[in-house]
């Protein structure tokens, strides 16, 4: 008779878990804390894996960080196309995009965007930190000069505007004003901010 093997139903299987749900409360981590400060241990009770899985699963923390981030901007690349509401005109919907700040709370402002957080922390120092802002920042562009085209085929800007320049001044202006709402700007400067670069936008020929 074979002798049973005692320790194969006492040992506890690994705990599965679900990598996409793991990566996205990673992500919330390295979004509010940052790199340097989000820690080892609080990703994992976070994630709610043990160390051994999330370097099976995902490498160090550092290739953790950059899938999170690639997560982030995935989520929020191109957002631009949530803010557009049946019957709003083309620089309406550039508009309310530009203006979306004003309208977050201060909780939500404080963390800033995770991309831009990344970029500043690393500079052009990494390579896949860098290739993920410069894919964003194309995608959302394009979105952008897309709309301005839009508008100047519905007569609400002038056709001799470059739609690639002015997708180029918009996403700038965004980013910009990303940075002020995380610097603790209030709404009206916010709104200022916003309303004048359409202004500007409008007036060009």
């Amino acid at each position: 008779m074979p002798v049973q093997n005692i320790y194969s139903d006492a040992m506890a299987r690994p705990k599965e878990f679900d990598r996409d749900t793991a990566l996205s409360s990673a992500m919330g981590v390295f979004w509010r804390r940052g790199y340097e400060a989000a820690s080892t241990d609080e990703l994992l009770s976070a994630m709610r894996i043990g160390r051994q899985s999330m370097y099976d699963t995902f490498g160090d923390k550092h290739k953790l960080f950059v899938d999170s981030l690639r997560c982030y901007h995935e989520t929020n690349g191109g957002a631009l196309g949530r803010f557009a509401v049946d019957g709003m005109t083309p620089m309406e919907v550039i508009g309310r995009f530009l203006g979306h700040f004003a309208d977050q709370t201060v909780e939500e402002r404080q963390y800033g965007c995770m991309g831009i957080n990344a970029t500043t922390t690393f500079g052009q120092s990494n390579p896949d930190v860098t290739a993920l802002a410069r894919r964003t920042a194309e995608t959302s562009e394009a979105i952008i000069e897309r709309q301005v085209r839009a508008a100047q085929e519905q007569g609400e800007l002038a056709a001799t505007i470059d739609p690639r320049q002015a997708a180029e001044f918009l996403y700038a202006t965004l980013q910009g004003l990303t940075v002020r709402a995380q610097a603790g700007a209030s709404d009206d400067e916010l709104r200022r901010a916003a309303d004048f670069a359409m202004r500007a936008l409008k007036a060009m020929s």
